[in-house]
């Protein structure tokens, strides 16, 4: 079967939506690192109700949220397309690996910082 590309633009936008729900859901099933992430999100958001942070607030932690399940996401992306190309141990292809790596964690110091930021104050 091959692949025609839906040029309607309100068909092709849900099913370009309907793609992007099936990959998260993909992710969140399958991948460790995101349903880690999850958890910390409901924690996070169960947190943000119970302290009642203010808009701001709820603005900050949602952005991190996403980067940090977006970069994550993206570095699964890259780990699985290096392994297709390359399946055995590559030194450049781990090399590639590590930098994806790299990225989440600089969106989780980030993250951790924002949520140090926010809930520091209603511990002290």
């Amino acid at each position: 079967m091959e692949f025609q590309k839906d040029t309607t633009f309100i068909t092709g936008r849900l099913k370009s939506v309907t793609y992007a729900f099936k990959g998260a859901l993909k992710l969140i099933r399958t991948e460790h690192s995101i349903m880690v992430q999850v958890s910390i999100a409901i924690l996070l958001t169960i947190a943000g109700f119970y302290f009642s942070i203010t808009k701001t607030e709820w603005l900050f932690q949602t952005l991190a949220i996403g980067l940090i399940l977006s970069i994550e996401g993206l570095n699964t992306a890259v780990e699985k397309v290096a392994d297709f190309i390359h399946p055995n141990y590559n030194e450049k292809i781990g090399f590639i690996k590590d930098i994806a790596a790299g990225a989440v964690f600089f969106a989780a110091l980030t993250a951790i910082t924002i949520g140090l930021i926010i809930y520091t104050p209603k511990f002290l």
